[in-house]
């Protein structure tokens, strides 16, 4: 089913006060959807929410809430919310977004971060279809829309860096997303569902996760902090990469840290504009799956092609590797 417009319509964003989730309520906003938006930060929701609201044609109505999506009872407060805020008995669309990284290994890291990212991305795809699939359900034809990542088609982020929560997290929302497929065509027929699957794309999302952990941004951290959120051990394997001098102070891995979201942010291949871009292009056509950028569709056609090999680097990438040589284009 296709998105004729999305004027006149209410769409539920979460995530909605930083990177894709951000460009989503600026972009539902211009073209006549009024959003409720929530995010873990209330400052920055409240902004993007004013300054939507200011820019979007008459009749729209945007408005921002503080939502941590792990915690089930704030899910439903936020609902509650927004229906009563936008005069609604129902919505139309609902971007899951919101998400986190971290919990990279399950064997050596702190269970307390690992089961941190996992609630917020995959709990919080799952409070918020239960919260707000009925509302969908009322709807003339809803839209759910979750989004996954390239580590869920593929668990890893290459050798020697493990990627278990944020993976496990994104398989469980992608495999989620498909399963409704089938169950809403026998119990909802007029609603839909799509998964997006996203590469990198330019966010802040190294430093939104430092403070989904409680901390504050890198440039604000104590020394003990910083030890905290980068320890001993893997001080020592930042030395032996060559990516951090031997007598680093606190100050050079604040820094660091600084520079890293600066750069995954600002030299990504897709801005976050372009990805919401995206994804509002795939929901209006009646995708049920998007892919965002060249690494998630070379990513998903290797691991399709070669699934025994897909923590076999060089077995999984040779195709890649031998196209670039004879000077074909990655596809």
């Amino acid at each position: 089913m296709a998105v004729d417009s999305f004027t006149g319509k209410l769409a539920v964003v979460t995530g909605g006060g930083s990177g894709i989730g951000r460009e989503l309520v600026r972009q539902l906003a211009a073209q006549g959807c009024s959003v409720a938006a929530c995010d873990l930060n209330p400052d920055t929701v409240a902004v993007i929410a004013a300054t939507a609201w200011a820019a979007a044609p008459p009749g729209v109505k945007v408005t921002g809430h503080t939502c941590d999506v792990s915690d089930e009872a704030q899910v439903q407060r936020f609902r509650d919310e927004l229906l009563e805020q936008h005069a609604s008995d129902h919505v139309d669309l609902v971007f899951s977004n919101a998400g986190i990284g971290g919990g990279e290994s399950f064997v050596a890291g702190p269970r307390e971060v690992w089961e941190r990212t996992f609630a917020i991305d995959w709990c919080g795809v799952y409070f918020c279809a239960r919260a707000f699939l009925p509302l969908l359900i009322a709807s003339g034809e809803g839209v759910l829309v979750n989004t996954s990542s390239v580590n869920g088609l593929w668990a890893s982020l290459g050798p020697g860096v493990p990627q278990t929560a944020y993976s496990a997290a994104k398989f469980a929302v992608r495999g989620f997303t498909e399963a409704l497929i089938e169950d809403l065509r026998v119990n909802a027929p007029h609603v839909r569902v799509a998964v997006v699957i996203p590469g990198h794309v330019g966010t802040d999302i190294i430093v939104n996760s430092i403070r989904a952990r409680g901390l504050p941004g890198p440039g604000q951290m104590s020394d003990a902090q910083v030890e905290e959120l980068i320890p001993r051990d893997m001080q020592a394997k930042l030395i032996g990469a060559g990516i951090l001098a031997a007598d680093a102070s606190a100050d050079d891995l604040r820094q660091m840290l600084v520079q890293a979201n600066a750069d995954f942010r600002d030299k990504a291949p897709v801005s976050a504009a372009e990805a919401a871009a995206i994804i509002l292009d795939g929901v209006r056509s009646g995708a049920w799956r998007i892919l965002i950028g060249e690494d998630a569709t070379m990513i998903d056609a290797a691991v399709r092609a070669k699934p025994e090999a897909s923590y076999d680097y060089a077995e999984l990438f040779s195709g890649l590797t031998e196209g670039r040589r004879q000077g074909h284009p990655e596809r």
